[in-house]
């Protein structure tokens, strides 16, 4: 499904970002979640050498302008079932971010059972009749569905279906992989947003997935909020509907709220 400009255009060896590129934050900042997929977008391409990526760690440690993105790739591991990428992102000449990607051999499950938590249990995301609405004066470009009580700026527990509606980059589908770590971002909003709106922005985001996700719908189910003082870490598993596909996780530090 896309409806509108990707996020980026191809220019020589950089990635020119689009408006819709900005940061719900500030007009003149990248959205953090789409330097992650950047990255993300790398472990789905040659550098994968044939494995799965199964876990993304994205630093962001510096606001990125809106400028071209350039992006560098390291093989640090190169085994037979272990693969482990360093992939490095650039803005006008400055680091700005900074990812690794494990990537593992896929193969047949073990023989016998393990503990695992029930099924999620929430309306199909095409059965939920009403997306959610923009919240704190911004639209967002991406197709939310509520099926918790809880919006971004709510009290309560949030749970939400999400699909992208713009592609990555021009000409080339957003992959699997960096779909669902494009959503799993969102777990700042979800698990660090309360009553008095979003007064965190997460300086990172880790996401493990056991499979690449089936369908382009990404589930998020807050688990974990906890912050003392200016640092808060969340927490969310994600779902695709075929199940539970791994979870998310971001550190965050205070900021001026957002939507209050």
């Amino acid at each position: 499904m896309t409806v509108g400009e990707a996020f980026f255009r191809e220019e020589g060896s950089a990635l020119v970002p689009s408006a819709e590129a900005r940061s719900p934050w500030s007009d003149q900042m990248l959205h953090g979640r789409l330097l992650a997929a950047l990255a993300a977008r790398v472990a789905e391409g040659p550098a994968s050498g044939g494995l799965v990526p199964v876990r993304l760690t994205c630093d962001l440690f510096r606001a990125a302008p809106i400028e071209p993105v350039t992006v560098e790739t390291d093989v640090l591991r190169d085994g037979r079932r272990v693969r482990s990428l360093a992939v490095r992102m650039d803005c006008a000449g400055v680091e700005v971010a900074r990812a690794g990607v494990l990537l593992l051999r896929a193969g047949e499950a073990p023989e016998g059972e393990v503990w695992s938590p029930p099924p999620w249990e929430v309306p199909d995301p095409e059965d939920v009749p009403e997306a959610l609405p923009p919240e704190g004066g911004r639209t967002f470009p991406l197709d939310i569905r509520r099926v918790g009580e809880g919006g971004f700026w709510g009290y309560g527990r949030k749970r939400a279906w999400v699909r992208e509606v713009r592609d990555l980059v021009v000409g080339e589908p957003i992959g699997p992989f960096a779909r669902a770590v494009a959503a799993a971002d969102l777990a700042n909003p979800f698990a660090n947003s309360g009553d008095q709106g979003l007064a965190f922005i997460n300086a990172d985001l880790t996401v493990y997935l056991v499979r690449r996700p089936a369908d382009p719908w990404i589930g998020l189910d807050v688990t974990t909020h906890v912050h003392d003082g200016a640092v808060a870490v969340g927490v969310c598993d994600l779902y695709d509907r075929a199940g539970r596909l791994g979870t998310a996780t971001v550190a965050s530090v205070a900021n001026p709220p957002m939507g209050a």
